[in-house]
């Protein structure tokens, strides 16, 4: 898949675990672990600014395009 989700990095930046991240934003940590892990198929922008607001960073620091180069 082309976005490749930057979460675990951000979290590790701000030395913050996934329960600490769910709990700030209040989505369950299973929900979490799934955008983490790259397996959403989307997110909703009201999620993706809480996420920013509490890692006090930007989208693009969570989410980025990655071509797929193998076509």
């Amino acid at each position: 898949m082309p976005i490749v989700v930057d979460l675990d990095v951000m979290l590790a930046k701000r030395k913050m675990s996934v329960g600490d991240l769910s709990e700030a934003i209040d989505i369950s940590p299973s929900n979490i672990a799934v955008l983490k892990n790259g397996r959403a198929r989307a997110v909703r922008f009201s999620t993706l600014e809480a996420i920013c607001e509490v890692l006090d960073c930007q989208p693009g620091d969570v989410l980025r395009y990655e071509p797929d180069l193998s076509d």
